[in-house]
């Protein structure tokens, strides 16, 4: 019987989060509605679910292969680079929560604050209200309007936390604190524009330095537009954010183009073809050699076998 009671205990508390949460959220519907060329999974709250697999590959995209294909799909403001990294060596994959703050306004805090505890139960602060949403290989995506002194809103606490959920690191557009502890978190991942020792305040009533305007809704990181569900590609010290229904042509892309500049630089130290020939149009003569080279090698290319089979049956070149 008191385990009974304790499961109703847990389902009514969970209910009023949803709800204290839900008043940041962006709907169902309307998520739905601004997603409209996804045809595929979605998750409960309507974000598009592009599969693991797909991110799985992803992890070998480059920036260059990611942005060329977004360019010529006519998406000129998805790449923003100028950041700090933790981990700057590894690649940064996941789908994208989004949060958007803004500088503290008291009205507008103490009213969100209001229906968040008082009407819906106690809760933490706002900041942790995003983080309490995400899932394994999520990444959280940050609009924290490049706020520095006392405008850190993730430490080495809450980086654990969203670390243990998603796998993942971060991009934080703001300053971080405490990242002598993010860095031993092994694979926190993560870009961000400062550091500072501070923290912020969240006191409608004294310094207010955020206030927490939108969970899950479009936003604004740089200069490129971000949607709940895009796939966050960060790597190299830049960050690319890929709309769920380009990621497959994102990937499949990359891969083909993986494997030609494989085949094409062997064959230059070979010198069997000039850097004319592997520059420009391959003749009749370099694709037969390429799709022979494909077929031979099969087993020891990153790519795996059945890919390359469809790369062969569907060519892009």
């Amino acid at each position: 019987m008191k385990i009974y009671s304790m499961l109703l205990l847990l389902a009514f508390m969970n209910t009023l989060y949803t709800k204290a949460v839900k008043g940041q959220q962006i709907s169902k519907k309307e998520l739905i509605f601004l997603t409209p060329e996804w045809q595929g999974e979605r998750f409960e709250d309507g974000r598009p679910r592009v599969s693991d697999e797909m991110l799985d590959r992803m992890k070998l995209v480059t920036l260059e292969e990611a942005w060329a294909v977004l360019r010529n799909e006519n998406y000129h403001y998805q790449y923003e680079d100028g950041w700090m990294c933790i981990h700057p060596d590894s690649v940064l994959v996941g789908r994208v929560i989004t949060a958007t703050f803004m500088p503290g306004r008291p009205d507008i805090h103490r009213v969100i604050d209001e229906r968040g505890h008082n009407r819906d139960g106690r809760i933490k602060s706002q900041n942790s209200w995003p983080i309490d949403l995400l899932v394994k290989r999520d990444v959280y995506v940050v609009d924290q309007f490049g706020a520095h002194i006392d405008g850190p809103t993730i430490g080495d606490n809450l980086g654990n936390s969203i670390y243990t959920k998603t796998g993942n690191g971060v991009v934080y557009d703001g300053a971080l604190r405490d990242i002598g502890g993010l860095k031993e978190i092994g694979a926190f991942t993560s870009f961000f524009r400062s550091y500072h020792p501070s923290h912020h305040l969240n006191n409608p009533d004294g310094k207010l330095n955020t206030t927490l305007v939108g969970i899950n809704q479009p936003t604004r990181i740089g200069k490129a537009t971000v949607m709940p569900g895009d796939i966050a590609l960060g790597r190299d010290g830049g960050v690319i954010f890929i709309p769920p229904h380009l990621a497959e042509k994102v990937v499949k892309t990359s891969e083909v183009v993986r494997l030609r500049d494989m085949f094409g630089h062997q064959r230059l130290r070979e010198q069997k073809y000039t850097p004319g020939e592997i520059d420009n149009r391959w003749s009749e003569a370099i694709e037969k050699d390429f799709m022979d080279w494909l077929n031979t090698n099969a087993d020891k290319l990153p790519v795996a076998k059945e890919q390359i089979n469809e790369l062969l049956k569907q060519r892009t070149w």
